[in-house]
């Protein structure tokens, strides 16, 4: 082992001892490597040190953008200063709307809330601003609609994700669609061919897996599922979600149904384990109902992280 190689590999466990020791619970015993986790926080914070204080509580090393769009300038550079001393990383600014609505207002609202919280993701830093690329549905938002894997929907998802783009022009966070079963992007390679269209370098993803288990074959293979999300779009991931998925056995049709992390059959140990390959990309829990079974999810992930030698 020469001199550089210590160097970097103590640095490298010196780092995250710094990280495990400020965590509750969380040990570097014989750990590779870390992922920040995060979720929402149910404590009322009204100033950054309070928001920073509900974070320490629960070990979270990422967070939820705690402001709003339209937030004064003065506060979001607080809560950003706040982030980066404390160590923790804005993970997302959620857009989340319909900006492909066949309601022409609806879909101008939506445009406007992804370019107000793109904007809000660039001023306070965050790894990046999250949508859905949206749906035809008329009824529900974020619906299934035949039309909505056409090349048709394809190319106006381009449209819009350049015009939000090009209204902001990101310099250092990113815009990025998170994938779904029914609407682009729904696999690792339609989410390529977004990136090749799009062909913005603030174009990013946002890697949910469960979203994208929507098959038998695809549920007891999640494991390669997730392996092959990561190898095609590991170096544009900018933020993922985590959340658990059941295949009902008593019924003779498939039925899938999204549950508490830990309840479910999702490959966390891959997940985690290609999550950790990457720099600062934080897994946020979401969809949950109460702060104790945030804690059970996040007790689960770090159990998982422990097996795998992972500190989360």
């Amino acid at each position: 082992m020469n001199r550089r190689t210590f160097t970097k590999k103590a640095l490298q466990t010196a780092a995250l001892a710094g990280v495990a020791s400020s965590i509750p619970g969380l040990s570097v015993a014989g750990a590779k490597s870390f992922v920040r986790l995060g979720g929402p926080v149910f404590d009322k914070y009204k100033s950054p040190d309070e928001w920073v204080a509900a974070l320490k509580n629960e070990g979270y090393r990422a967070a939820y953008c705690p402001v709003q769009p339209g937030a004064p300038a003065d506060e979001i550079r607080a809560y950003e200063q706040a982030a980066k001393k404390a160590d923790i990383v804005i993970s997302e600014v959620g857009a989340w709307s319909n900006p492909i609505s066949t309601d022409p207002k609806m879909a101008q609202e939506a445009f406007k809330k992804c370019v107000d919280s793109l904007a809000l993701a660039e001023a306070i830093g965050a790894n990046c601003c999250v949508n859905i690329s949206g749906s035809k549905n008329p009824v529900q938002w974020a619906g299934p609609h035949k039309d909505n894997i056409t090349q048709g929907t394809f190319d106006e998802i381009v449209e819009v994700t350049r015009k939000v783009l090009n209204e902001v022009k990101p310099t250092r966070t990113y815009f990025a669609l998170e994938p779904m079963p029914w609407t682009y992007p729904d696999s690792a390679d339609s989410y390529l061919r977004l990136i090749k269209a799009i062909n913005h370098k603030r174009f990013g993803v946002h890697m949910d897996p469960m979203n994208l288990v929507v098959s038998p074959r695809t549920f007891y293979g999640n494991g390669e599922l997730i392996k092959e999300c990561f190898k095609k779009l590991g170096p544009h991931i900018r933020s993922c979600h985590g959340k658990d998925i059941i295949l009902k056995e008593d019924a003779y049709t498939p039925q899938l149904f999204e549950c508490q992390p830990g309840l479910g059959s999702l490959d966390y140990g891959v997940f985690l384990s290609e999550l950790s390959k990457l720099p600062n990309i934080p897994l946020m829990l979401e969809h949950l109902r109460t702060q104790e079974e945030y804690r059970q999810a996040a007790t689960y992930v770090r159990s998982i992280g422990e097996k795998e030698g992972i500190a989360v």
